[in-house]
């Protein structure tokens, strides 16, 4: 004869409740922190993307002064290196674009400063202001900039 819980009423040979709740319970830490390195991994994606937007955009300048003999002004902005200046000092040797696209914004969807002079003396300046839009901050939150790495 079997002996087995069979004769119980009560048992279905369903898993516990406790079982089900610790099942969820580890299903849920994994998936944390799948997402947890999934989003760590993310914003270095976008400090890499800023980082060789920053680097394009010197290219592009570089050859911008080759023709013009001079940088786009703060003014101009980095568009100049997209689209001829309207505003002035013209610039006649203008053999733009200098840029496959037009100027993208910084990963985190925000304007990239140009400045003219830049800064520490050099001749321009590009700055993105990292996830938070404002000057300074710490880790994602960092400003991204062309002088320094």
């Amino acid at each position: 004869m079997d002996t087995e819980n069979n004769s119980n009423p009560l048992y279905d040979g369903g898993w516990t409740f406790m079982e089900t709740l610790i099942v969820i319970a580890i299903v849920l830490i994994l998936t944390s922190s799948v997402g947890f390195m999934a989003i760590q991994y993310l914003d270095k994606a976008r400090i890499a993307t800023a980082r060789s937007q920053i680097d394009s955009f010197s290219i592009a300048l570089e050859s911008y002064y080759i023709d013009c003999g001079r940088y786009p002004t703060t003014e101009q902005g980095l568009a100049a290196l997209w689209q001829k200046p309207s505003v002035e000092p013209s610039s006649a040797n203008w053999s733009g674009p200098y840029m496959y696209k037009n100027v993208p914004k910084d990963p985190w969807g925000n304007d990239y400063e140009y400045l003219v002079p830049g800064q520490n003396n050099l001749p321009y300046s590009i700055r993105s202001f990292g996830a938070d839009g404002r000057e300074g901050g710490e880790k994602n939150d960092a400003d991204i900039t062309s002088w320094s790495d």
